[in-house]
C-alpha cells in the first residue's frame, strides 16, 4: 500500500525530460487547465498537469503554445510543437523566438 501511495505522489509531479534538465519552471493556468512550462535557451517543454478527456483535447495544443509564450515571454515558432509521445497532448516541446519577441515589444 505504501508503495502505491509513493507511486501516485511521484506520478503527480512534473519534471522535465533529460534534455531540459536545468531549465527554469513556470506554472500557468489557462481555461482551467494547469501547465508546467520548462524553459531552456530557445526551447519550451510544456507538461499538461490537468486531466482532460480525449474528446475535449482538440484545443489543448493551442493552449500549450499560448502557455509557453506567456511563461517565457518569447514567441512560439509556428508548427514547431512536437509531442514527446505520438498523438499525445501530455508533453509538447516548442521552439521559441526570444530575440524577435524582444525587438517587437513596445518598451524596447
Amino acid at each position: 500500500m505504501r508503495a502505491l501511495v509513493l507511486l501516485l505522489i511521484l506520478c503527480a509531479c512534473a519534471s522535465p525530460s533529460p534534455r531540459m534538465l536545468g531549465a527554469s519552471r513556470h506554472d500557468v493556468r489557462l481555461e482551467g487547465i494547469d501547465f508546467a512550462i520548462f524553459h531552456k535557451d530557445e526551447v519550451a517543454e510544456v507538461v499538461r498537469m490537468t486531466f482532460v478527456a480525449r474528446p475535449s483535447r482538440r484545443n489543448i495544443p493551442a493552449l500549450m503554445a499560448q502557455a509557453a509564450a506567456q511563461a517565457t515571454g518569447c514567441e512560439v515558432i509556428a508548427f514547431s510543437g512536437k509531442a514527446l509521445a505520438p498523438r499525445d497532448t501530455g508533453v509538447v516541446r516548442f521552439d521559441l523566438d526570444c530575440w524577435g519577441a524582444l525587438s517587437r515589444r513596445p518598451d524596447s
